[in-house]
């Protein structure tokens, strides 16, 4: 019996393997700032279903997480109504990186290394396949939609503005 040679190990793998989630492995060339745009291109995909993982926090400083279409923001004042927080903003880096233990850029909502909330823009999950970060920049992961909601409860949320 042979095994499956992964391109990456990171948590996010892990966490995928051990529940068992048959996943895709795509490997780009990572553009500082580049965005889902790059990754997009690169894999020959539509940016709209490359999901980008956003670490940001409500208002006093407690983190979460918020899963978007590569070709849309966060409305974060949406977002925060809907969640019951007063306010949200995007984390500096560091924060970031402390909260996930996933450096910027390399982001993936599984396996992190503090549980925190995750909210997933509601049309992302009517996609047949999403693209999201494997856990390390440059490497993206091909996964149907719904393990968001199976593996990290991902609560649906309306809070995209088109770019």
């Amino acid at each position: 019996m042979s095994k499956t040679r992964h391109v990456s190990g990171t948590p996010a793998t892990q966490v995928l393997r051990d529940s068992g989630v048959d996943f895709t492995e795509h490997v780009y060339e990572y553009v500082e700032h580049g965005g889902t745009a790059v990754s997009a291109l690169a894999l020959g995909v539509d940016e709209h279903s490359v999901v980008k993982t956003l670490v940001m926090e409500d208002e006093s400083g407690a983190p979460l997480i918020v899963l978007m279409h590569g070709d849309r923001t966060v409305s974060t004042k949406n977002l925060a109504r809907q969640i019951g927080r007063k306010k949200i903003e995007p984390c500096k880096p560091d924060v970031a990186q402390r909260h996930s233990g996933y450096m910027v850029g390399g982001t993936s909502p599984f396996g992190t290394r503090k549980r925190m909330p995750v909210y997933v823009e509601r049309t992302v999950l009517d996609l047949p396949r999403i693209y999201i970060n494997g856990g390390r920049r440059g490497y993206l992961v091909g996964i149907p939609p719904a393990v968001l909601t199976a593996l990290v409860q991902a609560a649906p949320v309306d809070c995209a503005l088109k770019e």
